[in-house]
């Protein structure tokens, strides 16, 4: 039992991201999925801000040769925020 938990520790942590656009009214079923990302739902506008904003946080992500299993939470949130399109 120990050693079981000892082994899970010892894993890295593994992390993705979870968008949801819950205002789609026609019907139509959109799934965007990445290594680290999934995008479900809502309208094709809104659909289409939350794939844009999370391809451009892990771009930059990227940029500054991170990895996203080894972003801080804090940071991840600060890039999500400035990738948001606005209207």
């Amino acid at each position: 039992m120990l050693s079981s938990m000892t082994n899970r520790l010892a894993t890295k942590t593994r992390r993705a991201l979870l968008g949801l656009g819950l205002d789609n009214k026609d019907g139509h079923k959109r799934v965007t999925q990445g290594e680290k990302f999934a995008i479900i739902g809502g309208s094709a506008e809104t659909h289409e801000a939350l794939t844009e904003t999370v391809v451009k946080t892990f771009e930059a992500l990227d940029r500054q040769g991170k990895e996203f299993d080894d972003a801080e939470p804090r940071e991840i949130a600060e890039l999500l925020h400035k990738h948001t399109p606005r209207k």
